[in-house]
């Protein structure tokens, strides 16, 4: 999962970007709006945390632009706490609200609510055959024995099985596994595509010749 964080204090973003990225998160960070809507407008993100104070404006001016073109969910992080702020933050379209100073395990806790929701999921676990993920746990298994999975496969694993069936680019899985900073070689993906077979077996991905791949739906 790709998360856009927003944060104008460098420490505690380094903090949340480190804790983030234990969880097999793919984080990119700016400290402006204009940096972030420039981000939304050529990567896609699975869900954005947001502070509101950031160097260019007011992180409420962000989120009523960002709502004009998606969908995905928004969980602000912010010291302001008042009443106010709250319902403003939610009417403009917030999908949650975290009080600064938090504790990072609930913040965790809330990402994974907010991740669910948005798939439509009713807990952590998504099962597809002999295949199990636990997006909590952060753990795949086949036939109930664990598979060692490096961040970058585990994260291909949980985009392919959100939506089985549903053929994804090469671009939108490359976008799920690489924030800005890092460089992809020519054949990254399918070198990861070929570790993830010979871990979990050669049915679970299916290669769509000139389009992507896929997890196919089990009969």
């Amino acid at each position: 999962m790709r998360v856009l964080l927003l944060e104008d204090d460098l420490a505690l973003a380094r903090g949340l970007i480190q804790s983030l990225e234990s969880h097999q998160y793919v984080v990119d960070h700016f400290d402006s709006i204009q940096l972030g809507l420039n981000a939304t407008d050529q990567e896609h993100y699975d869900l954005v945390l947001l502070d509101l104070g950031l160097t260019d404006g007011d992180g409420f001016d962000f989120l009523s632009r960002y709502r004009q073109h998606h969908l995905d969910p928004v969980l602000i992080l912010t010291a302001r706490d008042t009443v106010t702020d709250k319902i403003q933050g939610l009417d403009l379209g917030a999908d949650d609200y975290l009080a600064k100073p938090f504790d990072v395990s609930e913040l965790h806790a809330r990402m994974r609510a907010l991740l669910r929701r948005s798939a439509g999921r009713a807990n952590n676990v998504l099962v597809h055959g002999e295949l199990e993920l636990d997006s909590e746990a952060r753990q795949v298994k086949v036939k109930g024995v664990h598979i060692n999975l490096s961040r970058k496969e585990f994260n291909l694993v949980e985009v392919m099985l959100s939506n089985p069936g549903k053929v994804f680019s090469r671009s939108h899985l490359e976008q799920s596994l690489y924030n800005w900073d890092e460089d992809i070689e020519s054949n990254a993906l399918e070198v990861h595509i070929h570790n993830l077979r010979k871990k979990l077996g050669s049915s679970y991905i299916k290669t769509v010749r000139g389009v992507g791949y896929m997890m196919p739906k089990m009969d």
